[in-house]
């Protein structure tokens, strides 16, 4: 028999959200186990009623067969042989008669009965302890909301133990009921191979004892065929029961632990907390504003996964990011009066997120943890050596080290001097003294956009009252009348990545850096839908068009795009930045990341002639004015 798929008994006390996610599969198998059952008990019903109703058949045929002698027909004489063979046959159908009637008992008994007893016993069971386990559930969690409650301070020691004492009571009345509830799980995998087989064991031995009594129409290798079918339920059974046994040894072994395991901050004195972790998981509170003075906490999992904090709420399949841990600090604070609360402050000096533990030693641990990661410990060869090394006070703040990721810096200060306008024309330009720091292109935490949005004019003008669309697919837009008489038109098939603000444009290297931060964003969040458009580029704008609508969905005038440059390796990425006017008399800077299917150099080609094409038609101009 193929292996059979369980719930780990010892996972059940800590209750995690990948256990969690693994019941619900468990939980969906039963329902639809539950569904089939009533289904397949609704048609062997029917087959049972449909050979009740032969019975009923056979026996009224043989009653009107004999009803032939008692009628009074006007020509009745010379009907002796009739009658005589009539009762011939009367006796044949009483006793196929009989043989229906046995046939329809041991149908009730062989494939009506099992099936109803597995639905009403074993499936009924798992939907109880179901029901069980989420009052269980429900009750632990008010109880530790009560716990995470218990102020600091001493005067109500005895208010505390009692709060103890139910969250300690709550978490074993959840664990055996997840227990039970695992343990129930685990035998319906077994049960319904059973509950599916059996009753067609039953019906298909009826069948045959039927033919056999009647014509013999069977030979043996049926009956080989159910002896093997039996003998294999047979040790289904073997099996169920050997591994009920060991499901309940396991069962008693793990309702035999220390009360420790279920009592928060049993140890408060002295909790031996480990100082070097460098990865850490487990249930926090988190702190949530929901008002300028109002606050509501959370209870939810955290776990650590490289530089990242992340949280994954109960029944979710993964983790979400909640805070990026590399060159962070972290201290304990003083929270609205809750005890073991800590926050964690973001590397530009910006209050982040405030946590709260359930114990003493876990509050310390979170916080060397968080520590030892903020530090880029993880990045190492041997991190729990570094650990040890480096490792500090853990509830001070931590003064977060250089990172490892930097890039070397430069032996002279970087400059910002703006290029001239030809140096901007080229395809790549190269920074005139150093490679800048991050920080000086793009202010931390800038946030990226996605998707592409239309400006205001743009998508007043095209979803205009009364605006016909052409049939043939031709454009009818008079906002862009420079497409006919353009000196220069290239269309690039194009896959918008991102758009984010920037700080200069004196250097391409705000382009890469915006590349790297894109891309790192559409990873971290998961992010994989792309918007393709048409990147028509002109000797005046740059376009990008809508290739089923023929809309255009941005437009940008040549004139204001000073930088534009291909990645150096990955050559199907390209961007540009470009200056634009604001309501407040200012200018914002926004560097825009595409994928191309053609390589980037050609797109930043067509824009550097564009551009040279102005350049020649402005000096045209002058010198005609001339």
């Amino acid at each position: 028999m193929p292996a059979v798929d369980k719930l780990l008994l010892e996972e059940a006390l800590q209750d995690s959200p990948q256990t969690r996610s693994l019941l619900s599969v468990f939980e969906e198998d039963a329902g639809t186990l539950t569904d089939y059952t009533n289904q397949l008990l609704q048609a062997m019903q029917r087959v049972y009623g449909a050979q009740n109703e032969m019975c009923l058949a056979t026996q009224q045929l043989s009653r009107q067969l004999l009803a032939y002698e008692k009628q009074n027909f006007a020509l009745g004489k010379g009907d002796e042989e009739v009658i005589s063979t009539l009762h011939y046959f009367s006796n044949v159908v009483d006793k196929l008669n009989v043989l229906h009637t046995e046939l329809a008992k041991q149908l009730a008994d062989t494939m009506v009965l099992p099936i109803i007893q597995f639905r009403e016993k074993d499936l009924t069971e798992v939907s109880t302890l179901k029901d069980l386990f989420g009052i269980a559930s429900n009750e632990h969690d008010l109880s530790m909301a009560k716990y995470s409650r218990l102020p600091k301070k001493k005067e109500n020691e005895k208010a505390k133990s009692e709060v103890v004492k139910e969250v300690a009571a709550a978490r074993r009345k959840q664990h055996l009921s997840s227990l039970q509830y695992y343990c129930a799980l685990n035998a319906l995998q077994y049960r319904k191979r059973v509950a599916m087989m059996e009753p067609m064991i039953g019906f298909a031995h009826g069948q045959i004892n039927f033919f056999k009594k009647g014509a013999e129409m069977f030979s043996q290798s049926m009956d080989s065929f159910l002896s093997s079918v039996t003998d294999m339920v047979q040790s289904i059974q073997v099996e169920l029961e050997a591994e009920a046994e060991k499901m309940r040894v396991s069962q008693q072994e793990l309702l035999s632990v220390d009360e420790s395991v279920y009592t928060p901050d049993f140890d408060v004195s002295t909790p031996e907390a480990n100082r070097n972790l460098i990865q850490k998981a487990g249930y926090l509170n988190l702190r949530n504003k929901t008002g300028l003075v109002t606050t509501t906490w959370e209870r939810l999992y955290f776990f650590t996964q490289g530089g990242n904090l992340m949280c994954q709420p109960r029944g979710a399949v993964a983790g979400g990011l909640i805070q990026d841990l590399d060159n962070c600090s972290v201290m304990a604070v003083d929270c609205e009066d809750r005890r073991y609360c800590f926050q964690i402050t973001t590397p530009n000096g910006k209050s982040g997120i405030i946590l709260q533990a359930e114990s003493k030693k876990e509050n310390e641990e979170w916080i060397c943890a968080i520590n030892n990661i903020s530090r880029q410990i993880y990045l190492t060869d041997n991190p729990e050596a570094v650990a040890i090394k480096l490792n500090q006070t853990a509830l001070q703040a931590v003064t977060p080290i250089t990172s490892f990721g930097k890039k070397q810096e430069s032996p002279c200060p970087s400059q910002n001097l703006k290029s001239p306008e030809t140096e901007n024309d080229k395809v790549v330009p190269k920074a005139a003294v150093s490679i800048p720091e991050a920080d000086q292109l793009i202010a931390p935490g800038t946030p990226i956009q996605f998707d592409i949005v239309l400006p205001a004019s743009e998508f007043l003008d095209q979803n205009r009252v009364g605006r016909r669309t052409n049939p043939f697919g031709e454009s009818e837009d008079e906002t862009f009348p420079e497409a006919e008489d353009s000196l220069l038109q290239q269309m690039f098939i194009v896959r918008f990545l991102g758009s984010m603000a920037v700080k200069t444009d004196n250097t391409t290297e705000v382009i890469y850096e915006a590349m790297r931060q894109v891309l790192a964003a559409r990873a971290i969040h998961n992010i994989f839908r792309m918007t393709e458009s048409h990147l028509m580029v002109t000797s005046q704008t740059l376009r990008l068009i809508d290739p089923q609508t023929q809309v255009t969905r941005a437009n940008f005038e040549l004139t204001s795009v000073t930088q534009f440059a291909a990645h150096q390796e990955n050559k199907r990425l390209v961007g540009f930045v470009v200056r634009m006017p604001e309501s407040t008399g200012g200018e914002s800077l926004s560097t825009y990341v595409f994928e191309s299917n053609a390589e980037g150099e050609k797109i930043c080609y067509a824009i550097n002639l564009g551009k040279e094409i102005i350049e020649v038609q402005k000096a045209l101009h002058l010198a005609l004015e001339c």
